[in-house]
């Protein structure tokens, strides 16, 4: 059966989720504290006490671990509404990459790591990180991995370089992709870690970009570290603590840090990547909305030549493109979503989702901020933000030519 319907119940969820976003949140998006670098530490802990107040931080998280769990269907449709803003899925705790953490620790973790590294950050009291991409290459392709782990028997020993990890400076829990070389005691492969941080400016480093990991408490706590050693420079801005450049000096962890099964990283990645892809999904067709609404009072209040500008035909045919587009992006997400929700893993249409939807929704933005003209390309709304950020979201989680090189090889599969 198909059935396009949302239930009354999940309907006033969504509208509850975009009135408080548009009445507590939006109000936030001026504020000095969104640098350059994305949203800062304690403007994030401020909106998350917004959500909770109203009972709305979190609400993805399983059931048993103080969620609602909700199916992925209804958590495109409430995602959406929190995309309204930015900011709304940080002030909800359902933003990137903590959501995707939340869902991959949720499936894989133990019963002590999910106490000690994934708690905190469902409750919204820290943030955390995923730590695979590097200045080489593995990133899209993480078979180029080369961040190493040894084990002598009771402690694995990390070294290596990653970069764009998102949300580094500041994050808590860190769950870090390396290749554990052959030993005699587990298998070899790429492999999950998991560790304490609490990045601090390290006033001894040569340059203030520096930070370094404080020692995490407790009698497993890493006696190497994580070196922060600058935030990148980059053109989206969405993202608490920004892209980091890290560097992990003999970082020493207990056998215990193991995340799921030596070996595995690569398995346990795809598993937190199909749904994640179609929460990037979901959040950002929030936002090319709102830049829609924008476009289109604009089109109604702006005159030109005689007449509101979207009398005209080149820009209500604009309009009408944005419309089309988000109708078909939001079908789109729903339908992956749905296999997921009936068992499917979903990949090959996981990959459409992005692959589509992030080349779909970047059109819409950019045609608002043709339909608004000189204001499009200035601060007067947040249109041209939404416009430099929808362009980042054409790389996360795999750019466009890497799904449409996986579809390919799909069809070619038959």
């Amino acid at each position: 059966m198909i059935d396009f319907s949302i239930p009354a119940d999940l309907a006033a969820e969504r509208d509850r989720v975009r009135q408080f976003v548009i009445d507590k949140i939006v109000p936030y998006e001026r504020d000095p504290r969104v640098t350059s670098h994305g949203p800062d530490d304690e403007l994030r802990q401020e909106l998350v006490e917004l959500a909770r107040a109203e009972k709305l931080l979190t609400v993805q998280a399983p059931v048993e671990l103080g969620g609602l769990g909700l199916t992925h269907v209804e958590q495109a449709v409430l995602y959406e509404a929190a995309g309204w803003s930015t900011l709304g899925p940080v002030a909800m705790n359902c933003a990137a990459p903590d959501e995707g953490n939340m869902f991959l620790l949720s499936k894989v973790a133990d019963a002590r790591q999910i106490d000690r590294y994934l708690m905190p950050v469902i409750t919204g009291h820290q943030r955390s990180v995923f730590a695979m991409t590097e200045p080489g290459g593995a990133g899209s392709d993480p078979g180029q991995l080369a961040t190493t782990a040894t084990f002598d028997g009771e402690n694995f020993t990390v070294n290596g370089r990653k970069w764009l990890i998102t949300g580094a400076n500041g994050a808590k829990t860190w769950i870090i992709m390396a290749r554990l070389e052959a030993n005699p005691h587990l298998p070899e492969g790429p492999t999950l870690f998991l560790t304490e941080g609490d990045a601090v400016p390290d006033s001894a480093s040569a340059g203030p970009s520096v930070v370094t990991q404080a020692a995490a408490s407790g009698p497993d706590a890493p006696a190497g570290g994580i070196v922060i050693e600058r935030t990148m420079n980059t053109m989206d801005r969405n993202y608490v603590g920004g892209h980091g450049v890290v560097r992990f000096e003999n970082l020493t962890l207990p056998r215990e840090s193991v995340l799921g099964e030596t070996g595995q990283a690569l398995r346990y990645a795809q598993l937190r990547l199909a749904p994640a892809r179609l929460t990037h999904c979901m959040r950002w067709l929030g936002a090319a909305e709102r830049a829609q609404s924008i476009a289109v009072e604009h089109a109604r209040t702006r005159t030109a030549f005689g007449k509101p500008i979207g009398e005209h035909e080149g820009v209500s045919f604009l309009l009408a493109d944005n419309e089309i587009a988000l109708h078909q992006c939001r079908l789109t997400i729903w339908h992956a979503c749905w296999l997921m929700d009936n068992g499917h893993k979903a990949r090959h249409e996981s990959s459409i989702a992005k692959s589509s939807v992030s080349e779909e929704l970047f059109k819409v933005a950019d045609r608002c901020v043709q339909v608004l003209g000189g204001i499009g390309i200035s601060d007067e709304t947040v249109v041209e933000m939404i416009f430099r950020d929808m362009r980042a979201f054409r790389l996360y989680d795999g750019p466009t030519e890497v799904h449409k090189w996986a579809i390919g090889r799909h069809v070619l599969r038959g």
